[in-house]
């Protein structure tokens, strides 16, 4: 399941005649701070705006940049509105000091200081209350963040598991295994093999959206698309699921700045 609007490729690697072609579109065809990408794999034009505001517009090989403006200007208003709902979260301060978790209760206090390691739990690991983060803080701040999403990671591989799990009884469903990905712009999916595939950032929306993202990517197990009978199997689980989606559709503002997957 992704977000609407929203990309998780944000390639710029061009070759020497790709890079020659974008010049053409520098002056006219894009505004200053949006980004070009020609695409040899793109069969046709498609902007993309990210969850912080920024736009790329793909293009295909060989497009004039006549053929670009044009685009531009037809899904302007389009791509204007995207921006306008884009998350743009404030800095904040880095490391965190607590960080919640409230799809599956944990709470985890982080105290600063020095070690071997970039990171480390030391207290009350399995419990539902979390525990303790001892953050390296002589680490680079990038350094620092790479550990704390892996962590993030970690523990959405313990939790999610058995979560999973449990919906996919309540179902009469059987996936295959469960993958945890830090994806940019999708909260989950699920393939033909039966993989499910989950954001380690829904640790921080509330358990009721979490298991609803769970119902939507198990109901993909019998329908692989987003037809009526889709919904029909969603709805047969998690009746408020209108209510829900609205709300996980806006689930990027509450995952902190650290937690944040960049583009590029």
């Amino acid at each position: 399941m992704g977000t609407r609007a929203l990309s998780s490729d944000v390639g710029l690697a061009v070759s020497a005649a790709q890079t020659a072609q974008l010049s053409l579109f520098e002056s006219s065809a894009v505004e200053a701070g949006w980004q070009v990408r020609v695409s040899i794999r793109a069969r046709r034009l498609s902007a993309r705006v990210f969850r912080d505001g920024g736009v790329e517009i793909i293009v295909p090989a060989g497009t004039r940049a006549a053929t670009v403006t044009a685009f531009v200007a037809r899904h302007r208003r389009w791509i204007d509105a995207q921006c306008t709902r884009a998350v743009r979260p404030e800095p904040g301060s880095f490391p965190p000091a607590v960080i919640d978790l409230p799809a599956i209760g944990e709470r985890w206090a982080c105290v600063s200081g020095a070690g071997r390691r970039s990171i480390m739990e030391v207290a009350g690991t399995e419990s539902l209350s979390g525990g303790h983060l001892h953050l390296n803080v002589r680490c680079a701040p990038e350094e620092l963040r790479t550990a704390l999403l892996d962590w993030l990671c970690a523990r959405a591989a313990l939790r999610l598991q058995p979560a999973l799990q449990a919906v996919a009884d309540t179902m009469g469903l059987r996936f295959a295994r469960l993958q945890i990905r830090r994806q940019r712009t999708r909260w989950g999916s699920c393939s033909t093999r039966g993989t499910v595939s989950l954001n380690c950032a829904l640790l921080f929306q509330r358990p009721e959206v979490l298991r609803y993202l769970l119902v939507h990517e198990l109901s993909h197990l019998r329908h692989m698309h987003h037809g009526p009978r889709f919904w029909a199997q969603v709805a047969r689980h998690e009746p408020e699921w209108r209510a829900l989606d609205r709300e996980l559709r806006e689930g990027w503002r509450r995952v902190p700045t650290w937690a944040l997957i960049a583009r590029g």
